[in-house]
């Protein structure tokens, strides 16, 4: 019986070992191509390989990919991966910003939030939605909702994802700023980001996500 275990746990083992080889670079490709498509979503117009590119910019520790997009050698903008903590898990998010720091676009990578509500921050902060943030400059004034005294309307009943996405935000244009300030490529002046303190989170504890 031992024996007859072993032998079914060493091919399970080896067929999961074959699968995953097999899957890998497959998995690898298409992961690549989405975020080619999102940088050319959030920051269009660019002639340049912005991923070939990427830089690694640090802000309170963590590392941020940044980037850079240019056209006809002249920088135009960069497109920031970052991350925060939301009502589910971690909420990845891709935002491009232009030379001046302005926002012109995002793209939800990944979350973890709930269907119907917390989702819907893939769609709620575009352009023309409810809580549109494109246009807006963080550097300038750190982006919140209106319930903490912002400008952002949050997502209805999803006041958490609202804050953990714009957290996000807040983090990529620092990553943003400090990286053009270290390429001397950019005028735009970086701000703290406030991160979310535990008094604001109590105060949601009883919000539906």
């Amino acid at each position: 019986m031992l024996l007859v275990l072993t032998g079914i746990t060493a091919i399970c083992v080896a067929l999961l070992a074959y699968v995953n080889e097999l899957t890998k670079e497959p998995i690898a490709q298409a992961n690549a191509k989405t975020l080619s498509d999102a940088v050319k979503a959030v920051v269009p117009g660019f002639d340049n390989d912005p991923i070939a590119e990427k830089k690694v910019q640090m802000v309170d520790g963590v590392e941020y990919a940044v980037y850079p997009a240019s056209k006809g050698g002249e920088f135009i903008g960069a497109a920031v991966e970052s991350k925060a903590m939301g009502f589910g898990g971690d909420l990845k998010v891709l935002v491009g910003f232009d030379a001046q720091g302005n926002i012109i676009d995002y793209s939800l990578l990944s979350h973890a939030e709930t269907p119907g509500l917390g989702s819907k921050a893939d769609i709620w902060f575009k352009k023309g939605e409810k809580g549109d943030i494109t246009g807006k400059n963080p550097g300038e004034t750190p982006l919140t909702v209106t319930k903490d005294n912002g400008q952002i309307d949050a997502i209805t009943a999803s006041t958490i994802t609202s804050r953990a996405f714009l957290n996000a935000v807040n983090l990529a244009y620092a990553a943003y700023d400090g990286q053009n300030e270290a390429d001397g490529v950019s005028g735009a002046t970086q701000k703290n980001v406030e991160q979310p303190t535990e008094e604001t989170a109590a105060a949601d504890s009883t919000s539906v996500n």
